[in-house]
């Protein structure tokens, strides 16, 4: 083997999660299990390393194993964690009970307890905020959501109040500009983002990063202070009618993949109410200038 090839091998477990075809530690589990077949021959030695071009195979009861896996939709309430109980707090997945589901939930997955097992949320939301959390047991829909490559798009309705006192309206489009790209945080630039505003007090924010506690900490780079913040979508799922406290299973039709909406009109629209960012001000010498 030269060299040149070896550089070429990667983990199984790697590339099996790299084809979406699982989590590393599930592809691991299924190695030991004998699970796994790499160009027609098993594979149960863990650590076990594959040229890219090689055909791997799961076992059907691999496959079977994967689709008993749930993943759920919980429309998150003030005052609950995302993971972990923490400081007195509980966290969001205790409301994954039956009197709990939404009763408009089409899909005919039955509730069973052992579904809590493993159920981890898929990106957070903190107490303060609500809306969309994904609580999943499918490691491939955890990669996809919060592995390091994840482009899935978030997107959030913010409610801001300026912290000088100042009614939205009068929100410099400079600093819109900035939510939209030219922020750092801890040091490292943030990606492009589209922010743009809703009503008098609602931004939203379009997102395919999730730093932490990043929407609330952009917005003290600009002077702005958040009273409230929903997720309202995660890729090409919404959270649509699903009341506050009440959750569902993700259904066979969706798909957290979706058609880029980042950008499709320009971005950092003004306030709906100042679109020349002139409301509420007389014209000075700069605006007779422009």
């Amino acid at each position: 083997m030269t060299e040149q090839t070896a550089s070429d091998l990667v983990r199984l477990s790697k590339r099996m999660s790299e084809l979406g075809l699982s989590s590393r530690r599930e592809a691991d589990e299924w190695i030991a299990k004998g699970w796994v077949k790499v160009d027609g021959q098993v594979v149960s030695e863990l650590g076990s390393k594959v040229r890219p071009d090689q055909k791997i195979e799961i076992d059907r009861r691999a496959k079977e194993q994967q689709s008993e896996r749930v993943t759920i939709i919980l429309n998150k309430p003030l005052g609950y964690v995302s993971g972990q109980a923490e400081d007195g707090h509980e966290p969001a997945k205790v409301l994954i009970q039956p009197r709990n589901r939404w009763a408009d939930d089409k899909t005919k997955q039955r509730f069973n307890p052992g579904q809590l097992k493993s159920l981890v949320p898929a990106g957070r939301l903190d107490i303060n905020s609500t809306g969309l959390l994904v609580l999943t047991q499918d490691g491939r829909v955890a990669k996809q959501l919060i592995g390091e490559n994840s482009t899935i798009e978030k997107e959030y309705i913010v409610r801001v109040a300026q912290t000088n006192g100042a009614p939205n309206s009068e929100f410099p489009q400079e600093k819109l500009a900035l939510l939209n790209f030219g922020l750092e945080l801890d040091g490292k630039p943030l990606q492009k983002a589209d922010v743009s505003w809703l009503n008098d007090d609602q931004l939203k924010f379009v997102l395919r990063e999730g730093r932490n506690r990043q929407i609330r900490r952009m917005c003290d780079l600009v002077g702005l202070k958040v009273l409230a913040l929903k997720r309202v979508r995660v890729g090409g799922v919404t959270l649509g009618k699903l009341p506050v406290g009440k959750w569902r299973y993700l259904s066979d039709f969706e798909s957290f993949e979706a058609k880029s909406g980042l950008h499709r009109r320009p971005t950092g629209s003004a306030h709906p109410r100042n679109k020349n960012n002139s409301y509420h001000r007389k014209p000075n010498r700069s605006d007779r200038n422009r």
